[in-house]
C-alpha cells in the first residue's frame, strides 16, 4: 500500500462512520409523545375518579371550554385541573387544539411542579427541550414518581387482562370501553383496538383505564369459557358479557361438538390455534361455598380452579358470580376437570322451596356450639361418611369436637319416623327445648360445631311467624306477617351470607326470630293460606322490611344511608287512610307532632305509640367518650316522618355528630333509662332508644353540674315498611292481608314466586 493510499484510508473510515451516524441519526424515529389531553386525564386521576372529574364539570359554574367542545371526553379532566388551581387557562388554553396537541418539556414540568413541589426537577434542562414534546416513556416515569407521592392508598392500581372486546367489535358497545378478564373499564383517549385478544399490563383507577403499560402477549388462552352453536362452520364463544364469533377449521372439529360445553380456547393475534373441551360433569346438593372451594353432597369439597367462572343456562345465559351458587339445591352442575371445579351451570331457576338455618346457642350468642345433644320421639338416623347408624327413641346422641364420626365433616340427623321432629336438648329457647323439623346437620369448623335445620320453607315459617307476631292477632295481620316473612326468607337464601357455613339465615333477629315461640294453629293457617306468595315490585320481591309500632308515620329507604330511589315501595307516610305526608323536616314541627299523644294512627292505641324518657350527660359519657363533657344535644337532619338521621354532640372537648337511626337510638340508650309508655307503664333493662324519632329538651345543668336531657319519643323499631301493630288494628278494621300490605309497600303486588318474570 503506497502512502497517498494509506492516509486516503486512515481519513476515509472516520469519515464514512460519521456520515453513517448521520444517516441514523436523521432517519431514526422520533420518540412517540403523548397528548396534552391523555397526559392531563392521568394527572387529574392521580388526585380523585372519573366519578368526581364528571360531577365537578356538572356542577361547576364557570365554563371554560367552548359550548360546542364540551361533550369532548378530556373536558372534564382538564376542567377539574383548571379549578384546582393545577392548569392555567392563560397559559394552557382550554380547546380542542391544546388537549390533541403534544405534551412539552415545559407543560409536564410545570404540571409536576403544581402536583408535586420539587418533582419537575427531574426533566428541567434549563431550557434546552422546553418548547419540544416530551417522550411518552419520560411522562410515565415521572408520573410513577407523582403516583408514589399522591396515591399513597393504592386507588391506582395496575392490572393483567386479557382483552376481550372494544367498540370495534362488541355490537352496541358503549363508547369507550373495554371489555376484559377483569371486568369493562373505560379508556377515554387510549388506543386500544389492536390489542384486542392480547394480554395486556393495564394502569386503572376506579373502572378508568389511565395508560396501556405493557404489551405482553399475543398468545393467549380464555380459560372455562362457554361454548355455543354458530353458523356456518362457526362458533360462539362468551366471554365475560362479550359474544364473540369464531371460524373453526375442520381439522380442530365439528361446531356441533362444540356446542353447549366449557372449554379453553387458545389464539394467537386473534387466530384460534386450539379448543380444549372439558365435559365432565357432575351434580348434586350443594352443602357448602367457600372462597377456594364448593361442597357437594356425593362427592366432597372440591377446589376450585384459578379461572373458575359461573354462568347462568336458563333464560338470557349471563356470567355470573360465585354469590349466585346456593347452598341447599342442586340447580346447578358443575364442570371438573383435574379434580377441581372449572365452571358452575345454572340450569334452573331458585325456587325457594327449602331453607337451611344456623341454630345459636343458648341465648343467641353465637352460632358455634362446644358439644351438641339430640333426640327424636321416634328415634334418629344419623348419616355420616358411607355408614347410617339408627338412635332409639327419645335416646339422646351427644357429639363434641373431638367425636370420630365427624372425621368426614358433618353428621346429618333425622328423625326415624316422617312427620316427627329432633330436639336439641343442649340450648334453650323462651319456651324450653327447642325442636325442629326437617333434618339436623353437624358441622365441624375450627371454632366449634355448627347446627344446621333444614326444612320446607313454608314449615320454617310456621316458626317465625309465631315469634315475630303474636298468635293472638288478627289472622288477617298474621297472613300479612307470613307474606313478608316469605319475602324477605326468599331475598336471605338468595343472598348467601352463610353460604361458607352451608347455610342461608341464623336464627337470631340479625334475620328473622325463628323458633324462640311455639307455633299455634292460627300462625300455621297463616302461612298455608298465604302459600308461596311474596311481595313484588317491578317483578322482583321487595326488601319486606317490618317493625313492632309507629309513632304515625313510617319513613324511607335512606334511613340507613342508602338511595331512597333503590326502594320506591318504602316511600314513608302517615298510618291514615289517606296516607299522607307531613313535612316534619324542622325540630318545631316534629316536636308539636311528637308531643301529641292522641295524634290519629292506626297503631295509636298501642302503648308505645308514644313515649318519654330522660338521660343526664353523665350517663351517656359512659357511651360518648370523644367529646368530653356533653354540654348540649341538637338534631341536625330528620329523614321522612321526622326521623333523626343526625345529631350533632356538643362538649368541653369538641362536637361530633352521630349519623343514622341505629346510631342515635345505641348511643343515646343506656342501661339507666326507664321509659315511661302511653299507657302510664314502664319498661327498664332496655339500653337503647325504642326508636329515631325523638325529640330533645335540654332542661339545665343542676348545682352538681349534671345536664338532664329529657326526650319525646314515639314508635318501636326502625319505621322502615310495615308497622305490625298498625297492621293488627287495620285487620281488627276489616282491612284484609293484600290491603295492608299495599297500603305499607307501594306500589306492590302479591303473587307466587312462580309467577315472577326474569
Amino acid at each position: 500500500m503506497n502512502k497517498k493510499t494509506f492516509i486516503g484510508f486512515v481519513v476515509g473510515i472516520p469519515l464514512l462512520v460519521l456520515i453513517l451516524i448521520i444517516i441514523i441519526l436523521v432517519n431514526e424515529p422520533e420518540p412517540e409523545g403523548i397528548s396534552r389531553g391523555a397526559a392531563y386525564k392521568s394527572a387529574a386521576l392521580l388526585l380523585t375518579d372519573r366519578g368526581n372529574c364528571e360531577k365537578m364539570l356538572k356542577d361547576q359554574k364557570q365554563e371554560y371550554f367552548p359550548e360546542k367542545e364540551q361533550n369532548n371526553w378530556y373536558v372534564k379532566y382538564m376542567n377539574y385541573l383548571y379549578i384546582g388551581g393545577y392548569l392555567d387557562p392563560g397559559i394552557i388554553p382550554p380547546k380542542r387544539e391544546t388537549a390533541e396537541g403534544f405534551l412539552t418539556y415545559q407543560e409536564a414540568e410545570s404540571l409536576a411542579e403544581a402536583l408535586v413541589p420539587g418533582s419537575g426537577k427531574k426533566i428541567h434542562d434549563g431550557g434546552k427541550k422546553q418548547n419540544t414534546k416530551i417522550p411518552a416513556g419520560e411522562w410515565w416515569d415521572l408520573y410513577e414518581e407523582l403516583r408514589e407521592t399522591l396515591d399513597k392508598e393504592g386507588n391506582i392500581k395496575e392490572l393483567d387482562v386479557l382483552l376481550y372486546g372494544t367498540p370495534t367489535n362488541v355490537k352496541a358497545a358503549s363508547a369507550w370501553t373495554a371489555y376484559t378478564s377483569r371486568g369493562n373499564f373505560q379508556f377515554e383517549g387510549i388506543s386500544l383496538d389492536s390489542y384486542i385478544d392480547w394480554e395486556l399490563k393495564l394502569l386503572v383507577r376506579n373502572g378508568e383505564i389511565i395508560a396501556l403499560k405493557e404489551t405482553v402477549t399475543d398468545s393467549i388462552t380464555y380459560k372455562n369459557v362457554w361454548l355455543a352453536s354458530g353458523e356456518g362452520g362457526t362458533f360462539r364463544v362468551y366471554l365475560g358479557s362479550v359474544e364473540r364469533t369464531f371460524p373453526l377449521e375442520a381439522s380442530l372439529g365439528q361446531p356441533e361438538e362444540f356446542a353447549n360445553n366449557i372449554a379453553d380456547i387458545s389464539l394467537k393475534r386473534g387466530n384460534l390455534q386450539k379448543v380444549t373441551m372439558k365435559k365432565k360433569k357432575i351434580s348434586g346438593k350443594v352443602l357448602a361455598v367457600k372462597e377456594d372451594s364448593i361442597e357437594v353432597e356425593g362427592y366432597g369439597s372440591l377446589k376450585l380452579d384459578k379461572d373458575f367462572k359461573v354462568y347462568r343456562l336458563y333464560g338470557q345465559f349471563e356470567e355470573r358470580s360465585i354469590t349466585d351458587i346456593l347452598v341447599g339445591y342442586d340447580i346447578q352442575d358443575f364442570v371438573v376437570a383435574h379434580g377441581r371445579i372449572c365452571a358452575a351451570l345454572l340450569v334452573r331457576e331458585f325456587d325457594a322451596k327449602s331453607i337451611r338455618v344456623l341454630l345459636m346457642n343458648t341465648n343467641f350468642q353465637s352460632i358455634f356450639h362446644s358439644s351438641v345433644t339430640l333426640s327424636a320421639e321416634s328415634g334418629l338416623a344419623l348419616s355420616y361418611g358411607e355408614k347410617v347408624v339408627n338412635v332409639p327413641p327419645k335416646a339422646e346422641v351427644i357429639i363434641d369436637t373431638t367425636d370420630e364420626r365427624l372425621k368426614d365433616g358433618r353428621i346429618v340427623a333425622a328423625p326415624l319416623e316422617k312427620g316427627d321432629s329432633i330436639s336439641v336438648n343442649s340450648i334453650r329457647r323462651s319456651y324450653g327445648t327447642p325442636s325442629y323439623g326437617g333434618t339436623v346437620e353437624i358441622r365441624k369448623e375450627g371454632e366449634g360445631l355448627l347446627l344446621i335445620n333444614e326444612l320446607y320453607l313454608e314449615d320454617y315459617l310456621t316458626k317465625v311467624v309465631p315469634s315475630e307476631m303474636p298468635d293472638s292477632y288478627e289472622k288477617e295481620a298474621l297472613k300479612a306477617q307470613a307474606v313478608c316473612a316469605r319475602t324477605y326468607a326468599f331475598r336471605q337464601i338468595q343472598s348467601n351470607t352463610y353460604s361458607k357455613y352451608g347455610a342461608h339465615v341464623d336464627d337470631s333477629t340479625r334475620f328473622q326470630v325463628y323458633n324462640n315461640l311455639p307455633t299455634a294453629s292460627k300462625t300455621e293457617e297463616a302461612v298455608r293460606e298465604t302459600y308461596g306468595k311474596l311481595l313484588f315490585y317491578d317483578n322482583n320481591p321487595i326488601e319486606a322490611f317490618y317493625f313492632s309500632t309507629s309513632c304515625g308515620h313510617t319513613t324511607d329507604g335512606s334511613v340507613w344511608g342508602g338511595d331512597p330511589a333503590q326502594f320506591p315501595y318504602l316511600d314513608g307516610s302517615l298510618l291514615q287512610d289517606s296516607r299522607g305526608v307531613l313535612n316534619l323536616s324542622t325540630n318545631s314541627d316534629f316536636d308539636e307532632f311528637i308531643k301529641k299523644k292522641d295524634y290519629p294512627a292506626y297503631d295509636s292505641a298501642y302503648p308505645m305509640y308514644r313515649w318519654e324518657t330522660s338521660v343526664t350527660n353523665r350517663q351517656l359519657e359512659e357511651e360518648i367518650t370523644e367529646v368530653g363533657s356533653i354540654l348540649n344535644i341538637t338534631v341536625t337532619e330528620r329523614g321522612v316522618g321526622g326521623i333523626v338521621k343526625k345529631l350533632r354532640i356538643e362538649g368541653s372537648d369538641g362536637i361530633m355528630t352521630i349519623n343514622g337511626e341505629g346510631q342515635v337510638r345505641a348511643k343515646l340508650g343506656n342501661k339507666y333509662m326507664t321509659v315511661t309508655k302511653l299507657d302510664g307503664t314502664m319498661m327498664k333493662n332496655f339500653d337503647s332508644l325504642p326508636s329515631a324519632y325523638i325529640a330533645i329538651e335540654n332542661q339545665g345543668v343542676d348545682d352538681k353540674n349534671i345536664t338532664t336531657f329529657h326526650i319525646y319519643g314515639g314508635g318501636f323499631g326502625h319505621g322502615v315498611g310495615m308497622s305490625q301493630n298498625g297492621a293488627q288494628a287495620m285487620a281488627k278494621a276489616g282491612k284484609n292481608f293484600e290491603d295492608i300490605l299495599k297500603f305499607y309497600y307501594y306500589g306492590t303486588e302479591v303473587r307466587e314466586a312462580e309467577q315472577s318474570k326474569e
